[in-house]
């Protein structure tokens, strides 16, 4: 079926392309399977979002169970929101969570997105997840951390998850070694060399390299009687999260940085508004740790160590 769209990418910032094709017949409802409204939203212009916004039957249509106005918030592209209320969409419409838009923007840089409304506002639990987001993502700052695997434990230091899995020491001279080309070494002899680093809140478990903090016999290891958040940053398929608590894995193969998603409950929706595309922050504040800076992550680490030899991967 042709919607007029084809050729049409995911830019959509050329108000007069998109208003040629509009006059010519462009459909404003279709565009690949999807709405143009939705997909202007997150990577067109405003102009672009008001004139499909007036030609729409429907400017709060759903797609994938949200609102466009709600995919102007969550990708933080306050013009495009401001200009879908304009055209009448509604702030205040619940959505992922139980959260508006309205209310989510409220959480993030731009507060005073839309006229306030009285009796909406954040908890103050909200307020102060909102505080520490913008602190842990600027004391973290930006650094490459692809390749690099994480575990973010909860109360206990480096010590206790030295303890708890049974590693040892490494001499400095193979750490040096290993950190020149750690891809030059055989990966199960890499894999076992893994960093560890206290932090306000917990600790941190790091490898550089290698997925091995987020193997399940480790996270199961570093968990028992509180709860740690793995990191993979995969390269090839992007960042992959797992939970594990008391001792068990809860939770793999999930998407730190992204959504938030549609059966998400409300803190999840809020923690993953607030580090969207900050995987790294997501997976310290998930633990809740509190780290002023990147060290425990890009190191030097405080200690690094030599996990015994065992099968991880059955826990």
């Amino acid at each position: 079926m042709n919607d007029g769209w084809a050729g049409t990418g995911w830019d959509w910032t050329d108000h007069d392309a998109v208003r040629r094709r509009l006059d010519e017949g462009a459909d404003p409802e279709r565009w690949n399977g999807g709405r143009p409204l939705h997909r202007a939203a997150f990577s067109g212009s405003p102009e672009v979002v008001a004139e499909l916004a007036a030609r729409v039957e429907d400017v709060d249509a759903l797609e994938n169970g949200v609102t466009a106005l709600w995919e102007a918030v969550v990708s933080r592209r306050p013009e495009n929101a401001r200009a879908l209320a304009a055209a009448g969409a509604d702030p205040w419409r619940p959505s992922f969570g139980g959260w508006s838009p309205g209310r989510l923007s409220l959480a993030g840089p731009t507060p005073d997105l839309f006229p306030p409304v009285a009796g909406v506002c954040l908890t103050a639990a909200e307020r102060a997840a909102a505080e520490e987001a913008r602190r842990l993502i600027a004391a973290l700052g930006e650094f490459h951390y692809d390749g690099t695997g994480l575990a973010c434990v909860a109360g206990i230091d480096a010590a206790e998850a030295v303890r708890r899995l049974e590693a040892a020491p490494v001499e400095d001279e193979i750490v040096d070694e290993l950190l020149e080309d750690p891809y030059a070494y055989d990966m199960d002899e890499s894999l076992r060399v893994i960093g560890v680093t206290s932090v306000p809140g917990g600790c941190i478990v790091t490898q550089p390299w290698g997925y091995a903090p987020q193997m399940p016999g480790v996270l199961t290891r570093l968990s028992a009687g509180t709860v740690c958040y793995g990191l993979y940053a995969n390269p090839k398929s992007g960042n992959q999260g797992s939970i594990a608590r008391h001792g068990a894995v809860e939770g793999w193969d999930l998407h730190p940085g992204g959504g938030p998603y549609e059966n998400d409950g409300p803190e999840a929706v809020l923690h993953s508004y607030l580090y969207q595309y900050r995987a790294v922050a997501y997976s310290c504040a998930f633990a809740g740790l509190r780290p002023t800076d990147a060290r425990a992550v890009v190191g030097p680490p405080d200690i690094w160590v030599e996990l015994p030899e065992r099968d991880y991967w059955s826990h």
